[in-house]
């Protein structure tokens, strides 16, 4: 398996199409944790105004991380601006895969 970094950005104002689709998007999730090795909302500089979406996960190849990205309910109503997805490997951190 080879991790990817997953840096997803919103579209400036879309605060309202994250909120209306971000039930979907933890149900899609939390459905997929064995893939996921970090994730969390990505927030503007004054830390309370949400800015986009990062991932650490685990697929075989790039395509299939592309894949499982565009399945993401966010990315399918449309929520981001910019989405980059690139091999990475966890080199140093507390909880890092073996």
């Amino acid at each position: 398996m080879a991790q990817f970094l997953i840096n997803a950005r919103d579209k400036a104002g879309a605060l309202s199409l994250r909120m209306e689709n971000r039930p979907a998007h933890l149900d899609w999730a939390k459905a997929h944790a064995d893939k996921i090795l970090m994730a969390g909302p990505v927030f503007a500089d004054d830390g309370e105004t949400f800015a986009g979406s990062t991932f650490v996960v685990e697929f075989p190849t790039l395509a299939d991380a592309k894949a499982w990205a565009a399945d993401d309910p966010y990315a399918k109503a449309g929520l981001f601006d910019a989405v980059e997805i690139r091999p990475f490997r966890w080199l140093l951190g507390v909880g890092k895969p073996e």
